[in-house]
C-alpha cells in the first residue's frame, strides 16, 4: 500500500504529499510554507538523506523507515506552538500501540527506564523509547512568514526497519523488536492519532490534559537522571514536567531545578556521567 491519510484527518482538511525519497521532510515543509502553502499538509517519505535531529545532529532515514512532517501555519505565539512536540509524542505513541500488535518484544535493550513497564514510553523532550532504546525522534522547526504568521514543521522520524549503530545511546527499530509493521501502516495510524491529540491540545487551551497524558507515559519518572545543559551535567530525580512542559528534577541537596532544554540520560549513564 502507499501512504494515505486517515479519514478523520481528511475530514479536518489535512492534505498529503508523499515521496519515495527526500532530502528532509522538515526542510521541504518550510519551503512549501514560504511558497504560500496554507498548512495542514503532511509530507512523508520512506527515505531521507539529509534530515536533522535536535541541535543540528544528522538524522538519516534509510529505505523503509518513516520520515513525516506536518506543516502548520499559525498566527499564535511560538511558546504555545513549542508544546506541539508533546502532542506529537502522544500521537506517535498512540499510533504505535494501534499499528503494532500486542505481545512481548523480542529484545529488551539496557539503559532505559525499566523494560516492560510500557511498550512505548516518552522521553523528554522529543524521543519515543521501546523498552529503553530510542525508536523515534521528534523535531519542531519554525519560520516567520510575516504579517503575524509563522510556519511550524512538526518532524517525526521512526526507525521502522533499521536503526543507527553509531550513536552514544541504545537505539532500536520495530523490525529488530520483532514487529512487522510497515511505514505506510504506521503513518495511517499516526495521522489519525494526531487529529485526536491535536483536538485535545486545542491551540494550547488543553495543555493541562496533554501534560497529564504525557506524564502517564513518561520514561524515567521518579528515577535518577543526568541532564546535559550548555556543557554542564546536572543530576537528580526526575519529578515531573511543569505547566510549560519544562523538565523538573530534584537534586541531591533537595533543590528543585527546572530545565527548558537539555539532553537527558537514564540508568547507568546517569550514574556514571552523561556522555
Amino acid at each position: 500500500m502507499g501512504f494515505v491519510l486517515a479519514p478523520t484527518c481528511v475530514s479536518e482538511g489535512f492534505r498529503l504529499e508523499a515521496h519515495d525519497k527526500v532530502g528532509s521532510t522538515n526542510a521541504l515543509a518550510l519551503e512549501r510554507a514560504r511558497d504560500g502553502d496554507p498548512g495542514r499538509l503532511w509530507i512523508v517519505s520512506k527515505q531521507q538523506d539529509s534530515g536533522r535531529g535536535r541541535r543540528g545532529r544528522a538524522w538519516a532515514t534509510p529505505p523503509g523507515n518513516l520520515a513525516a512532517t506536518l506543516l502548520l501555519v499559525t498566527g499564535g505565539d511560538l511558546r504555545t506552538a513549542a508544546t506541539l512536540g508533546f502532542v506529537a509524542g502522544l500521537a506517535l505513541a498512540d499510533a504505535l500501540n494501534a499499528a503494532v500488535p500486542n505481545g512481548r518484544f523480542a529484545i529488551a535493550p539496557d539503559g532505559g527506564s525499566g523494560a516492560g513497564r510500557k511498550r512505548f514510553e516518552l522521553k523528554w523532550p522529543n524521543d519515543v523509547l521501546a523498552e529503553g532504546a530510542k525508536l523515534a525522534g521528534i523535531l519542531l522547526e519554525s519560520s516567520v512568514l510575516g504579517q503575524d504568521r509563522c510556519a511550524i514543521a512538526v518532524g517525526i522520524g521512526v526507525n521502522v526497519v533499521a536503526y543507527p549503530d553509531d550513536v552514544p545511546y541504545p537505539a532500536t527499530s520495530l523490525r529488530a523488536l520483532g514487529a512487522t509493521c510497515e511505514a505506510e501502516t504506521l503513518f495511517l495510524a499516526l495521522s489519525d492519532a494526531w487529529s485526536e491529540n491535536a483536538r485535545l491540545w486545542n491551540e494550547g487551551r488543553g495543555l493541562t490534559e496533554i501534560r497529564r497524558r504525557w506524564l502517564s507515559r513518561a520514561a524515567g519518572l521518579g528515577s535518577q537522571v543526568a541532564v546535559r545543559v550548555d556543557g554542564n551535567v546536572v543530576r537528580g530525580v526526575f519529578e515531573t514536567i511543569d505547566e510549560d512542559c519544562r523538565f523538573v528534577i530534584r537534586d541531591d541537596r533537595g533543590d528543585v531545578l527546572t530545565i527548558a532544554a537539555g539532553d537527558v540520560h537514564f540508568g547507568a549513564v546517569a550514574s556514571a556521567g552523561a556522555a
